[in-house]
């Protein structure tokens, strides 16, 4: 290991995958020791096809431990070979709070929702997670939570609420990163689609989010790790489909989203110095 500490902060299961995957098998080959933090079990989810999908909340509510699964096998395709394959982590340990859904569903109300629990006690438990940790630099979403959904709007906000609080206790700073989609990094992967799988669709004008170029402030060149980030969303069975071509997905709602062979993030702690891009994380760091 080379001393360097990755937090990367996470509302679901497949999350990581879909918006860090490549970032989070990039660093493991460099020695890295990463952490992926996970906030829920991800119990609401939708599940694609027939065979797992009783396991749904409604149903058997068994959808968040079989997750488990898949994250555990999504960590262990990110590992280097040889290495020990990097272990789940959930905060407040595994089932602690419940995905909250989407706003105005009636499991935004259930009392274990993450929505539910208060942002102080949140914070406090994730500051812990950051001061045993002690990582330099810490991954989180952006305000809109990527796409509205409330769990990652709670991890942003639950984010910028602990780090101070981390900070404080440990006397040091964390570069604090929030993962975004590209706009020419997206176009260009729209562009060069061949097929469209059958059922899917291409996504109309802005329903995938994206960030102007002359915002975006870090990119990560995860080429080298792309089949790991690919076996990584293909392991997220229950929510992910990965194309033929392997160079696209899609989640429940059958809309093509590439698979990138860049990660972006926009830095947002004290130290951000406006119009400098990084090519990494740690890029400054002792």
């Amino acid at each position: 290991m080379t001393g360097r500490r990755l937090l990367l902060l996470h509302a679901h299961p497949d999350d990581e995958s879909i918006q860090t995957g490549g970032t989070i098998a990039h660093y493991l080959a460099e020695g890295v020791d990463v952490r992926v933090l996970t906030f829920t079990l991800g119990e609401e989810g939708e599940v694609i096809g027939d065979r797992w999908a009783h396991l749904v909340a409604g149903e058997a509510d068994q959808l968040g431990g079989y997750r488990i699964g898949e994250l555990t096998a999504a960590l262990a395709a990110l590992t280097p070979p040889g290495r020990d394959p990097l272990a789940p982590r959930f905060l407040g340990g595994a089932g602690r709070f419940r995905d909250s859904g989407m706003a105005g569903t009636p499991s935004a109300e259930n009392p274990r929702a993450l929505q539910q629990e208060s942002l102080d006690d949140l914070a406090r438990t994730l500051a812990d997670e950051m001061v045993e940790f002690a990582p330099q630099v810490v991954v989180t979403y952006d305000a809109h939570g990527t796409y509205g959904h409330p769990d990652h709007i709670r991890v942003h906000d639950v984010t910028h609420a602990a780090v101070p609080l981390a900070q404080k206790r440990l006397g040091s700073t964390f570069k604090l990163y929030e993962a975004v989609t590209q706009r020419s990094e997206l176009e260009t992967g729209l562009a060069g689609v061949t097929v469209v799988p059958p059922g899917w669709h291409l996504p109309g004008p802005d329903e995938l989010p994206s960030y102007p170029d002359g915002q975006v402030t870090a990119e990560v060149d995860v080429s080298r790790v792309y089949p790991a980030k690919v076996a990584a969303l293909a392991a997220h069975a229950t929510q992910v489909t990965v194309a033929p071509s392997g160079r696209e997905f899609a989640l429940s709602n059958d809309i093509l989203q590439p698979i990138f062979g860049r990660e972006h993030f926009i830095r947002v702690d004290d130290g951000a110095e406006p119009g400098v891009v990084e090519n990494d994380l740690f890029e400054g760091l002792p």
